[in-house]
């Protein structure tokens, strides 16, 4: 399975604003993005010259590492959103969004997406009562995921439920078993995710 290894701390500072990471470390004074606030390298306190393409390439990038997918995947998932009817951007956040491993973030089950991803490449989860270990896993409008019984993770998922916000009205979460059940799929006002997609979908459609 490929995956991002490097720096996380200097994605977010490449973006200029957080992405959330590290899960709990975002929110402590150890941040990246408090600690420099401008984009890493020698050049990086230069000034930049804000082309169209910049734009539109930098709103790639953003979606891309907010959702912890590699370039090829990331493609992938415009191609089939494409394929869609409806709107092509609202279909790319919708696909990235039914991630099983953005799901967990979403309903608190885990403090990051790469978190996440480890708890599910282990097999922790389990989707319909089937052990699932791909993190790219699409989940379906009343799909029931639940930790495995005698997995021993369960106390690093409670501890991440502590950070848990709002869950997504799509979404339905019982933090006491730790199980939950999709609802239906997300809408575009449901996502959270700091991306403007319509930037996206000028690049690629070039």
């Amino acid at each position: 399975m490929a995956r991002d290894t490097g720096p996380q701390c200097k994605q977010c500072r490449r973006e200029g604003q957080k992405l959330f990471l590290k899960g709990e470390r975002c929110l402590t004074d150890k941040c990246g993005v408090e600690r420099r606030s401008y984009p890493p390298g020698e050049h990086g306190r230069g000034r930049l010259k804000q082309s169209e393409y910049r734009v539109q390439l930098r709103e790639k990038q953003k979606a891309r590492r907010y959702y912890g997918v590699l370039e090829k995947q990331f493609r992938g998932y415009y191609a089939k959103a494409s394929r869609q009817p409806g709107i092509t951007g609202e279909n790319l956040l919708a696909l990235l969004e039914c991630r099983l491993d953005n799901v967990l973030v979403r309903l608190g089950f885990a403090a990051s997406r790469r978190q996440g991803r480890q708890l599910i490449r282990h097999g922790h989860w389990t989707v319909n009562g089937r052990r699932v270990n791909i993190p790219s896993y699409q989940v379906r409008p009343g799909d029931v995921i639940a930790i495995k019984a005698t997995t021993p993770a369960t106390q690093v998922v409670r501890d991440a439920t502590e950070l848990t916000g709002q869950i997504p009205a799509w979404l339905q979460a019982d933090h006491e078993s730790l199980t939950a059940k999709v609802l239906r799929k997300p809408e575009r006002r449901e996502v959270a995710a700091p991306v403007q997609e319509q930037l996206i979908v000028e690049l690629y459609s070039k």
